[in-house]
């Protein structure tokens, strides 16, 4: 899903949101990475858990939001995440959000698989973000990581599991519901 393409330079948010070339990119720590979109597999998970997100919130003072929608975590590192959930509004400026998100998905792809593991864990841990999850279409698993103490916890959870979301009380994500497309 993402290629990196752009390495003449170092860019910063400035210049990432001067781009006006038709491409989506993504900035990973002042380097550009165009994005494609997902295969339907990528697609339906990622949909089926911002489904039960959002029915949950319906009254509820979070947004949830989902790809392409920026996440601007610092001056040279801006992401899209599959799904995010923000609940604090002074964060959202209308064009992304401003800050670490309290709710984080990614589905890996054979393309983004290292950055997801790696780049964005390492960037989600340090911006502060409260829970990041990363589900693997492959395999059918999710680990879900949850902020303690400044480090991530992880657990994780099979195909038939209920999974709760812990930065929103009282959600749990059916996980049979997530993997009964494929």
């Amino acid at each position: 899903m993402e290629n990196i393409v752009k390495q003449d330079k170092y860019y910063t948010y400035k210049d990432f949101v001067a781009l006006n070339d038709g491409n989506q990119y993504e900035l990973h720590n002042g380097k550009l990475f165009m994005m494609s979109g997902p295969l339907q597999k990528h697609s339906d998970i990622s949909g089926e858990v911002f489904r039960q997100i959002a029915n949950y919130l319906i009254d509820k003072p979070c947004n949830v939001n989902h790809a392409p929608f920026d996440v601007r975590l610092f001056e040279d590192t801006v992401y899209q995440p599959d799904v995010l959930v923000v609940c604090d509004q002074s964060k959202l400026d209308g064009k992304c959000c401003n800050g670490a998100p309290d709710f984080i998905l990614e589905v890996l792809s054979d393309s983004t698989r290292v950055n997801d593991i790696v780049t964005k864990f390492n960037d989600y841990l340090k911006a502060g973000v409260r829970e990041y999850w990363i589900i693997d279409p492959v395999s059918n698993i999710l680990t879900a990581f949850r902020l303690i103490d400044k480090i991530y916890s992880a657990n994780v959870y099979s195909e038939n599991d209920i999974a709760p979301i812990q930065v929103l009380d009282g959600l749990e994500i059916d996980l049979v519901l997530v993997f009964k497309l494929q």
